[in-house]
């Protein structure tokens, strides 16, 4: 059984050995080739959950606004209620499953999801919703934690990259159906009948987790420490500058997209006058450029090239298209009108599909024998870096898109910082 402590971290880390720009040979183990197929749809749909609670909700906004008579400033903590409580879940629930396996608190986490989803529907004030919210987002961080954990139990190398570039393309698809859903769920009842189809889905996944996701973290391999344990594992990974950077590096790029989940809706209805089923459309199609990317990644790039050469582009491009959109919401190239911003957006969302699973790869590469531990850091520190940058995108109200695009372009440039100047690819061969 692995030791606990610091000296396991150092134990856990991997050693860069492949030649930049090539190919390291990729495992999956006998229970990922049995049963590949079938762990990819459950795992997708584990990770698709979130974007699914959150995207399904976004046309409703302006509604819940208006039906709770709360300013857009309140109602936005609703999604980052959503963001904290999956940010804290994670850090509970990541140990956990390293000492109890994956099944057993995923079950717990999804049956808690179901309960808080259906209490979202009868909420009667934004304080309430913002409550069950949290519980929502709290209970939620179980599919996001366990299903890295359960990639990096059954994957390593180039099959691990891989796989994360098949997960976004499935959990991708959430982000594209989930406005178009819930704007028609919209056209038939009110905002409280989203939370009644998550409700149902909650319900759906939770039976599948059930019937067909099997242990796959052996009891000789799980941690038998308790919290102490946990938090001194943390430490250990959290003292290895490269995994620290790439976890960094992700959380501030996530922070940049989720900038624009939360700040959309009322850019692209209140500001520039579209309907909920344009900016349903438009959200559709910047996450078929987020899915199209991620696929070039998974399929085309990774194993040709260095993951770090793939991330540094993906980057780079974020923060150029943060920079243009700066540049055309505060006026400076006068009154661009709504295209010229969606253009903006989609190139930027699009790059996220280089930035996004190259960080999360690179980051458990670090890593074996806490995974669960690592992949709790590495959300954690997502949701809360989003969290944050959620309410401050609606600081000047409905009435400028200038804080989302600033938010956003610090954002950017942070992840590019930190990805610069603590992985330091120059001067170290990549891991994949």
């Amino acid at each position: 059984m692995p030791e606990s402590g610091v000296s396991r971290a150092q134990q856990i880390r991997t050693t860069d050995t492949a030649p930049q720009g090539a190919p390291l040979p990729g495992r999956a183990t006998a229970a990922a080739r049995r049963t590949g197929l079938l762990v990819t749809l459950v795992l997708g749909g584990l990770t698709a959950l979130p974007p699914l609670s959150m995207d399904m909700y976004l046309p409703a906004l302006p509604a819940v606004t208006d039906a709770l008579h709360a300013p857009a400033a309140t109602v936005q903590l609703t999604l980052t209620a959503c963001l904290t409580g999956m940010a804290l879940g994670q850090v509970v629930v990541g140990p956990m499953s390293d000492r109890w396996g994956r099944r057993r608190p995923l079950l717990l986490g999804m049956a808690v999801y179901v309960l808080a989803t259906a209490l979202c529907i009868f909420a009667p004030s934004a304080g309430l919703l913002i409550a069950f919210r949290l519980i929502q987002g709290l209970a939620g961080a179980a599919g996001i934690v366990i299903a890295r954990a359960v990639v990096r139990d059954m994957y390593d190398g180039v099959a691990m990259a891989r796989f994360f570039s098949t997960l976004m393309l499935i959990s991708g698809v959430a982000p594209v159906i989930a406005p178009v859903i819930g704007g028609q769920v919209l056209r038939l009842t009110d905002w409280r009948g989203i939370f009644a189809v998550l409700t149902v889905v909650g319900l759906l996944l939770t039976f599948v987790v059930w019937k067909w996701l099997g242990e796959t973290l052996p009891p000789s391999e799980r941690h038998t420490g308790g919290v102490r344990d946990a938090l001194r594992t943390m430490r250990g990974l959290l003292a290895d500058r490269v995994f620290t950077g790439y976890m960094i590096a992700g959380s501030l790029a996530f922070a940049a997209l989720f900038a624009y989940v939360s700040a959309s809706p009322f850019v692209i209805q209140e500001i520039y006058g579209a309907s909920p089923q344009t900016f349903s459309l438009l959200f559709g199609i910047n996450s078929i450029g987020l899915i199209t990317v991620g696929q070039i990644n998974g399929k085309l790039l990774v194993g040709r090239i260095s993951l770090d050469k793939a991330l540094t582009f993906g980057l780079v491009v974020i923060v150029a298209a943060a920079t243009a959109l700066l540049l055309m919401t505060s006026g400076v190239f006068g009154d661009v009108g709504l295209v010229p911003v969606a253009a903006g957006l989609f190139v930027l969302m699009s790059a996220m599909g280089l930035a996004m699973p190259n960080t999360n790869a690179q980051a458990l590469m670090r890593t074996k024998h806490a995974a669960g531990s690592a992949s709790a850091l590495l959300g954690t520190s997502q949701f809360l870096i989003g969290a944050i940058a959620s309410p401050l995108v609606g600081i000047a109200g409905e009435e400028t898109a200038v804080p989302m695009a600033v938010v956003q372009l610090v954002c950017a440039a942070g992840a590019l910082v930190c990805f610069l100047g603590l992985c330091r690819p120059w001067q170290r061969p990549s891991a994949i």
